[in-house]
């Protein structure tokens, strides 16, 4: 299901790309596909509640949206089972809609993003998998590592980042709805919480010591060879 959602996402981007070249043509589909929060407040269009979270601002916006979900979707979807966990998709981006929409009813700028539903992935993963390790790419000017961090701590750190750029940004101004994702966080994270119960709760951690069932991806190290100059 994870794949299947990242081909959804993928082919329903596909479809309306050409609309980019023409700012009337994407605007016009965006004002009928994406979830304005005052429409949806006066009761029109709330089928953009669901098709919002299949809509994407732009490649790189695509892009980073179905990383995040093929990292972070495999190992819930198997706790899950395939249709427990579109449910759960599903139900993350819905929630994520209305954390926006509380946030700013009457805002007429469109919303458009799996990110929501993302984030709910990665709020039932915490809850599940708090210390696998997540490898993350630290640049630095020229200089660049890979980290390899607990799941948890990354996870906390994303989503308290969320709340504070929601806590400070100006939600009237449109950008990135920082809510949203904060909003499907916490219902990914309520979402998985009666599994985690049923499954021993601290003490389901004690079992797996917060690892998925599966062996972490070992890398192969490569080196750059050194090339003597020629003269």
């Amino acid at each position: 299901m994870t794949y299947a959602l990242i081909a959804a996402n993928i082919a329903v981007f596909a479809a309306y790309w050409p609309y980019f070249a023409d700012e009337r043509l994407i605007s016009a589909f965006f004002n009928d596909w994406a979830m304005v929060p005052a429409r949806i407040t006066d009761g029109q269009q709330i089928h953009t509640l669901l098709t919002s979270m299949f809509l994407h601002g732009g490649l790189m916006h695509l892009a980073g949206n179905m990383l995040f979900l093929w990292i972070f979707g495999d190992n819930l979807e198997d706790e899950l089972g395939h249709f427990g966990f579109l449910l759960f998709y599903l139900a993350s981006g819905l929630g994520a809609d209305i954390a926006q929409l509380a946030a700013n009813p009457a805002s007429p700028i469109p919303t458009v993003g799996a990110s929501g539903a993302i984030a709910g992935v990665m709020g039932g993963y915490l809850l599940l998998f708090p210390r696998s390790r997540v490898d993350v790419l630290f640049i630095f000017v020229v200089f660049f590592r890979i980290l390899p961090l607990p799941a948890w701590v990354m996870l906390v750190f994303w989503f308290g980042l969320q709340l504070f750029n929601g806590a400070v940004s100006d939600v009237s101004l449109g950008g990135v709805a920082y809510w949203a994702h904060a909003g499907g966080f916490v219902i990914g994270f309520l979402w998985v919480l009666p599994l985690w119960l049923r499954r021993g709760g601290p003490a389901y951690w004690q079992r797996t010591h917060g690892h998925p069932p599966h062996p972490e991806a070992q890398y192969r190290r490569t080196h750059i060879p050194t090339v003597k100059r020629r003269r």
